[in-house]
């Protein structure tokens, strides 16, 4: 499977080195959805383009697209294709079995109380020794599918490709007009 990330790149930096694409950000982690760095760190992937673009634009909402918004940390941001092995065991929380069994509910699933969805994370963490990921769906189009892998499963991801994003790429534009950025 193809997922995608978008990041702060160094075109120096080798694939799981710091500001690499395949590297797991562990020591930034503990605001996000199912971030637990006393646990595992994980990267955030979706399932297409404009997702993970969108992911990065949602907090300029109400500005004008410019390039200073493709940046951060001084360096650019670049969306990278890495594949996830097709044996790689994904825990689906968009799946009713899934939350039936894991005693879940799609409310708990989609809150944006991160305490929730954070000690969720870690219970499925531990209970599921093998699972690679945890698929749930954006909070910004429900037909997006967002990626949480943990670092146990790095030896399943390949990094494909990369490429650092303008505000003329196809991906910028549609995650632009998702979110009604001026352009």
């Amino acid at each position: 499977m193809i997922l995608r990330r978008c990041f702060a790149w160094s075109r120096r930096a080798q694939p799981h080195e710091q500001d690499g694409p395949l590297w797991v950000p562990r020591t930034f982690q503990g605001d996000g959805r199912h971030d637990n760095p006393d646990r595992y760190g994980c990267l955030y992937l979706t399932d297409r383009e404009v997702s993970a673009v969108v992911e990065q634009l949602a907090r300029f909402r109400t500005q004008r697209l410019q390039p200073a918004l493709l940046r951060r940390r001084r360096l650019p941001l670049a969306l990278a294709a890495i594949e996830l092995a097709d044996t790689a065991e994904i825990l689906d929380l968009d799946d009713p079995r899934v939350l039936v069994r894991e005693r879940l509910r799609p409310s708990q699933v989609a809150t944006r109380q991160r305490q929730t969805t954070q000690s969720q994370a870690r219970a499925l963490h531990a209970a599921h020794p093998r699972a690679a990921a945890l698929r749930w769906w954006s909070t910004f189009e429900s037909s997006w599918s967002n990626y949480s892998v943990f670092d146990r499963a790095r030896s399943s991801l390949s990094l494909l490709d990369v490429r650092e994003l303008t505000v003329d790429d196809e991906s910028v534009t549609a995650a632009a007009d998702h979110l009604g950025l001026r352009r």
